[in-house]
């Protein structure tokens, strides 16, 4: 058993999915020690306790406002310091990825990125790790005294989780007001489509597609699915879409429950970004693609042929 400290995300005033998962696992893992949630800015905190966090920190600070990489390391590390959890998680976003080990090194403690399993093992917590672009997985287990951990997001099953008391508790971190970091302007996606990173079903492109607008032939589907639509490499160099579309070795590691790869052939590079993805679907014209290697349920053909199929499919069913 341990006390879990989980950093939840938040985005716009809103905390994000991947805190729910986190705390879901946290308390299944705590086995009736506290689970405490801590939220940076001003979020709404109110299902926090529903979620399964017997204590929920909020640190308010002018430095905390965005994201900033000394503000915030500095303010977790004096938030676990207070609180002396055996664990501390964090979702394996891009900012996680980046503040969990910077965190970890502040409190002399080390620090597992990208987990995609955590379970009770010999020494406490230790974690499952892919590596070599998920061609295999490592068990991992840290000795320092807290553990930190970043796990990609869609790792853990929602499910029926025991209510904490969810208490909220200010925290008044002792923070440099000049941390040698300014933020200038944020510049938001200018629409409401799923982050890549936590959705939980992504349909994607390769450069089969041809151009930019031909990329409109996911937005109904993406919809009727509640989906997310990515890229693939070979799409963002030819200008199709964005590179924040991308998923791969350069792009974003996405796990969704359901990957739908369109005229991706299944480089190596957009393997690396996708494969631990539950359900693979393939859809190629290409019987030899690699990517039939590695999906669940394989397609050959054309994906303008197919796409609408899928499409007209989904619209019965949401109107049954």
């Amino acid at each position: 058993m341990s006390d879990i400290l989980v950093f939840c995300e938040s985005a716009v005033g809103s905390i994000k999915g991947s805190a729910r998962e986190l705390l879901g696992k946290a308390r299944e893992l705590a086995d009736g020690d506290d689970v405490t949630a801590v939220v940076f800015g001003d979020a709404d905190t109110s299902g926090l306790g529903a979620w399964g966090a017997d204590k929920v920190v909020t640190v308010q600070h002018d430095s905390l406002k965005h994201y900033n990489p000394v503000a915030y390391a500095s303010a977790l590390q004096q938030v676990v310091e207070d609180e002396s959890p055996d664990v501390v998680l964090g979702s394996a976003s891009v900012l996680g990825k980046d503040l969990l080990p910077r965190a970890a090194a502040l409190c002399e403690a080390s620090c597992a990125s990208d987990v995609t399993d955590l379970r009770e093992g010999d020494d406490g917590i230790e974690a499952v790790r892919p590596m070599y672009s998920g061609k295999c997985v490592a068990t991992v287990s840290i000795d320092s005294d807290p553990k930190f951990f970043s796990v990609r997001a869609n790792s853990f099953v929602l499910g029926d989780v025991e209510a904490g008391d969810g208490d909220v508790e200010e925290f008044d971190a002792d923070l440099d007001d000049d941390s040698g970091y300014e933020v200038f302007e944020i510049i938001a996606s200018g629409d409401d489509k799923v982050e890549l990173t936590e959705a939980s079903r992504i349909i994607s492109g390769g450069r089969a597609l041809g151009s930019e607008e031909k990329f409109a032939i996911f937005d109904e589907p993406a919809r009727l699915m509640g989906a997310a639509i990515g890229a693939s490499r070979a799409a963002v160099d030819a200008g199709y879409c964005p590179h924040n579309m991308q998923v791969g070795q350069t792009g974003k590691t996405v796990n969704p429950n359901l990957y739908i790869a369109c005229g991706i052939s299944g480089a190596i590079q957009h393997l690396a970004g996708m494969r631990t993805s539950k359900v693979i679907v393939a859809v190629n014209k290409d019987a030899d693609a690699p990517i039939f290697q590695h999906a669940t349920y394989g397609i050959v053909g054309d994906l303008f042929e197919v796409v609408p199929m899928l499409t007209s499919e989904l619209e019965k069913v949401m109107t049954d």
